[in-house]
């Protein structure tokens, strides 16, 4: 199977790329599978039942979440109308899950969606928490398993690769907004700290630039907003699997003036 990872598509310009060119890649790349991040899809925070659905219809199969998951209150009624995910790792007790298996292909694939703990709100050990879940899906017979990993620190996003490549298919850091140079592939599993936002690429993490430089100037607070206007980007990782396997990865980086590139993984030896 061929399954694709949109992370951080960042408010109406994000979804406006998707919107044009989506449809296209997935013919293009004959993709059997899309997965995007949605916490930033509405204003850049969090999702609305409206915009879900715009995306949903762009041709994303099933959205994973972050920190500002619950930023729109509406999202807690959305998880039973939706194919969203949130950190598995929160608390029992809270709204929606962050596991879901989907069949593709005729085969099962697993998408598990974690949190961080550095700079983040309180949830659960994420390591612990995928161990569990990665044992278990194992034991069912489950070879194809995806993981998001949002997370501030790419300490955690690597230490989660060493604790499980050669048991995942694929692990992709989302959060810090910008792209990392490390896709690679080990012992069969793809890795990449930061796939990078899907969204304006000319200002701060995909919002205006007045308000992120005026606090680093004064150290006061001010109210993040995504541009009207602005240059734009789609940034997606591409990934052929086999029997649970990454046999081959790229990034595609697509812009708003027509130029594409497309990026392969190494591969350790």
């Amino acid at each position: 199977m061929k399954i694709a990872f949109i992370g951080d598509i960042i408010g109406r310009p994000g979804r406006a790329m998707l919107r044009e060119h989506l449809s296209r890649l997935r013919q293009e790349h004959k993709l059997d599978f899309v997965i995007a991040n949605y916490e930033n899809a509405s204003h850049g925070f969090g999702l609305t039942p409206k915009n879900a659905k715009e995306l949903f219809n762009t041709g994303i199969d099933t959205m994973t979440g972050g920190n500002h998951t619950w930023d729109k209150k509406e999202i807690k009624g959305m998880f039973d109308s939706f194919e969203l995910l949130r950190p598995h790792n929160y608390p029992a007790g809270v709204p929606g899950t962050g596991l879901k298996i989907y069949d593709v292909c005729g085969e099962q694939l697993a998408v598990l969606n974690l949190l961080g703990h550095y700079s983040m709100p309180m949830v659960e050990n994420p390591f612990l928490c995928a161990k569990k879940e990665i044992e278990a899906l194992h034991v069912r017979g489950i070879k194809n398993i995806f993981i998001d990993m949002h997370a501030e620190a790419t300490s955690e996003k690597r230490a989660l690769m060493m604790m499980f490549q050669g048991q995942v298919s694929a692990i992709i850091g989302t959060h810090t907004h910008v792209g990392t140079d490390d896709f690679q592939i080990a012992e069969a599993t793809a890795y990449m700290s930061d796939i990078g936002l899907t969204g304006c690429r000319d200002n701060v993490i995909g919002m205006d630039k007045k308000v992120p430089i005026e606090r680093f100037l004064t150290g006061l607070p001010g109210r993040f907003d995504v541009p009207t206007k602005c240059k734009k980007i789609l940034q997606m990782a591409v990934m052929e699997l086999e029997e649970g396997r990454c046999i081959n990865a790229y990034k595609i980086k697509t812009f708003d003036d027509g130029r594409e590139f497309i990026t392969e993984a190494w591969k350790e030896i």
